[in-house]
């Protein structure tokens, strides 16, 4: 007795956003595990009721995003990937660049993870991370004479070094998407600032609190830091009708 296919016909319009989205859906309910197979291209077209070139161009899509990895002329069919934090990355900078999502709640999100991955970093970090947590403040400290450009790669640097400490990578991938969003929308604005060289050191000094918590496993202290500098940071972008959700993010 055959197997029971996988897919099921779809419509031509757009088709291969169909095939896309249902090879999608057997993925995320575990009919198809990492190692796996997807049937052939040909047994593709069959199921799906879609042409070659539909097939390819779903597969090039599921490629693209990570979850499948497809060899030309191979006849087994794609391989089922591994998930990765990574394949997040994408479509959460998609959603984050979005018209419809305003600064401030992109702030008040960013203060909650980074709030979060403080929390963790005090709790779990091992001696050997607060060094790297050290050594990556010592480096911001080095990058203002270097520059914006060079000190918001070492603030980069230091909330990684931050979130790994924690061990949750789904935290480090979204602060990471976060902070780039909230950057893109305010860069010119703080690169333009005529006390950027004062801002780079308030910075600083308030990283340094940071550390300290982490290294005194002060959770609540680590955490409330995040978010006040945050506020206190990037208050001034957003409209005073915004301001009250982030505020309540500083209340006990």
């Amino acid at each position: 007795m055959s197997e029971e296919p996988y897919f099921r016909p779809v419509r031509p319009t757009r088709a291969y956003e169909a095939v896309v989205e249902q090879v999608e859906e057997t993925l995320a309910r575990g009919a198809l595990r990492p190692g796996d197979r997807l049937p052939s291209e040909r047994d593709l077209m069959s199921q799906f009721s879609v042409s070659r070139s539909t097939v390819r161009q779903a597969l090039r899509v599921l490629e693209s995003a990570g979850l499948i990895r497809s060899r030309p002329g191979d006849p087994r069919g794609a391989e089922v990937l591994p998930y990765s934090t990574k394949n997040l990355r994408k479509p959460l900078e998609r959603l984050a660049g979005r018209d419809g999502i305003s600064l401030s709640e992109l702030i008040q999100f960013r203060m909650i993870l980074e709030g979060s991955a403080n929390r963790l970093a005090a709790r779990l970090r091992t001696d050997e991370q607060v060094a790297a947590i050290e050594a990556a403040l010592e480096r911001m400290r080095e990058a203002i004479d270097e520059g914006y450009a060079a000190f918001g790669a070492a603030d980069v640097t230091f909330h990684d070094v931050v979130a790994q400490a924690g061990g949750n990578s789904l935290i480090q991938v979204c602060g990471e998407v976060v902070r780039g969003a909230v950057l893109a929308l305010i860069e010119d604005k703080l690169q333009r600032a005529p006390d950027s060289v004062a801002l780079m050191r308030q910075s600083v000094a308030h990283h340094a609190e940071v550390v300290e918590a982490v290294r005194h496993a002060d959770l609540i202290r680590a955490d409330r830091l995040a978010r006040c500098d945050l506020y206190e940071y990037y208050a001034s972008y957003v409209t005073e009708e915004s301001k009250p959700m982030l505020q309540a993010l500083l209340e006990e």
